[in-house]
């Protein structure tokens, strides 16, 4: 416990100055590192022939999508064509129409759902022009979009900025150094990094194995920072090729969370700053700002988190009482499909961490979890916003915040508010529409997995464990993770077009809603503070957003949980 205590500690402490350091770059301040980035984002903007001109929501909207489809039409030809011998040492073939479909939506989407095993399916071409690639350039999105709409949200510019400068910066200046950074170290605990073919080595058993090679470090560094999760290796941070140590596995996790909970710190310092700077212009005007907006929403996703860690650590540590029946000792709790290196300790937290921030890296066969350890990694996914991946995870939260506020704002009987404006019809109507979208997805598609033959030939397990594998596959395309509860038999074309779906509208539908309710709460003109203002800075706010976010995950996701995990649990412990 002990271990897991100190990592929550380093934690809380990286993410302060990452997110001072990623407020600056979000509302163009001065940063030390300047001088050389300038110049960098200068030829880019040169090269490109970028005009930073402010956009509004519709215009960012557009070339987010614009943009991400290209990448989507060449990542999709290169993945069609990767059996060329350019940089393919290892003679790996062409990937099939569907199963390239999949994975470019994958890769865009920052989901990074894997229906091929990496080491075979991929040439190193693909992996560095096509994985890699995208792996920086869907992160990057995911923080531009996040940062427009706080921007709107703050009230203290009338656009949404520039999509191409907000994300080359990121890029350059937060992406590239830590993937540098944390590349070198996985490089010096022997993660592998070269272009050399498969090696085939005699075991001691007598005989043949291949040994991976290929740019893994480079791909494993921004898998994690990126909150992409895509492995280089089928059995991605499972392996010791990808996650040697302890110390990588620790890296690893930090490197999952660092982001996502810096981008709430972000969010608090923006909003912030624009309520200074309102009170110093009109001293006589109040703002709803009356402390850090962050506070709340940071308090109930550690909390989410915290809970979540601790159901799947003393759930793991029980151990299977059918094995206990059969005479197989559960000292150490529940091993299977574990790395004898991390233990239950290292396994439960990075469960716990890879969904929550929806990485979708694993270092464990969650498979094998027990059913209420399983259940953890599934509601975070279903939640979507327990941190969240990299902007998206704040943009989901504030949704909830919004409907919070118009719930409350209803019981005192007067129009609510959020940072000093108006919560109305239409963005009522918005984010009523942006929270049932993904619940609609995970359980539309899995009533269709599960009533057609085409579904129910990729199941590989009957009864309740067979409904949870259909229900994990699907929250965690729709919420972009990519982890698999593995089992299914999921390279098809039924899979791999009705997950390619909803990871598409799962991210982008969200998103455009996003900036729409940004937009519409940008154009209001702020409200001065009143006796009945609801103030969404306390501890009092922050109960009612935790109680919303249950009530609402309850109503939706819990009879489709009750025939899934928990009947699971209740079947094998009684």
């Amino acid at each position: 416990m002990l271990q897991i205590v100190l990592f929550l500690v380093l934690f809380i402490a990286a993410i302060l100055p990452m997110g001072k350091y990623m407020y600056h770059i979000a509302v163009g301040q001065r940063t030390f590192a300047d001088p050389i980035f300038d110049r960098v984002d200068n030829v880019i903007y040169r090269t490109c022939g970028i005009d930073q001109k402010e956009m509004n929501w519709k215009q960012y909207a557009f070339a987010m999508l614009a943009t991400n489809g290209m990448m989507v039409f060449v990542g999709y030809l290169i993945l069609r064509l990767q059996a060329l011998p350019i940089f393919n040492p290892n003679s790996v073939a062409g990937m099939d129409p569907s199963l390239s479909f999949n994975t470019i939506i994958s890769f865009i989407t920052n989901t990074n759902l894997q229906h091929y095993s990496g080491e075979s399916g991929l040439s190193y071409l693909s992996q560095m022009v096509v994985i890699i690639f995208m792996m920086f350039t869907s992160a990057a999105t995911g923080y531009a979009v996040a940062v427009a709409a706080v921007r709107a949200f703050s009230g203290k510019v009338k656009a949404m900025g520039n999509f191409y400068a907000d994300i080359v910066r990121i890029t350059t200046r937060v992406l590239l150094p830590l993937s540098l950074i944390v590349g070198l170290l996985l490089v010096s605990q022997g993660v592998v990094q070269n272009l050399s073919p498969n090696i085939t080595v005699q075991t001691i058993e007598g005989k043949y194995q291949d040994i991976a090679m290929g740019p893994i470090a480079a791909l494993e560094s921004i898998k994690h920072i990126g909150t992409n999760g895509g492995g280089f290796l089928g059995a991605n941070s499972a392996t010791p090729l990808e996650n040697p140590t302890v110390f990588t596995n620790m890296l690893e996790m930090l490197s999952m969370m660092l982001l996502p909970g810096a981008c709430v710190i972000m969010f608090g310092l923006m909003v912030r700053s624009h309520t200074k700077e309102k009170n110093k212009k009109n001293q006589a005007a109040k703002i709803l700002f009356l402390g850090s907006e962050a506070k709340p929403i940071f308090t109930v996703m550690l909390l989410l988190f915290m809970i979540g860690l601790a159901v799947c650590f003393n759930a793991e540590q029980a151990g299977n009482p059918a094995l206990e029946q059969a005479g197989l000792s559960q000292s150490m709790g529940n091993m299977e499909g574990k790395e004898m290196r991390f233990g239950i300790t290292q396994s439960s937290l990075f469960t716990a961490v890879t969904t929550a921030f929806t990485t979708g890296s694993i270092n464990n066969m969650h498979d094998t979890l027990t059913p209420l350890g399983g259940l953890v990694p599934l509601v975070n996914m279903m939640l979507n916003m327990v941190f969240g991946g990299k902007g998206v995870g704040l943009l989901n939260m504030l949704l909830y915040v919004i409907l919070t506020v118009f719930i409350c704002g209803l019981m005192v009987g007067r129009t609510p508010e959020y940072l000093a404006k108006k919560i109305e019809g239409r963005e009522m109507k918005l984010t009523a529409l942006g929270i049932m979208i993904h619940p609609l997805l995970i359980l539309t598609f899995t009533a269709l997995a599960v009533t057609i033959p085409a579904g129910l030939a990729g199941i590989s397990n009957s009864g309740h464990h067979g409904l949870t594998q259909v229900l994990y596959e699907f929250a965690s395309s729709s919420a972009n993770n990519g982890s698999g509860f593995e089992g299914l038999i999921d390279n098809t074309l039924f899979w791999n077009i009705t997950t390619g779906l909803t990871m598409f509208f799962g991210r982008y539908l969200s998103i455009i809603i996003s900036l729409a309710i940004a937009n519409s709460l940008m154009m209001k003109h702020p409200v001065s503070e009143s006796i009945g203002t609801l103030r969404t800075d306390t501890s009092t706010f922050a109960v009612a957003l935790f109680m919303v976010v249950l009530v609402i995950a309850a109503l939706t996701f819990f009879p489709a949980l009750i025939l899934g995990p928990v009947a699971e649990h209740i079947a094998l412990w009684h």
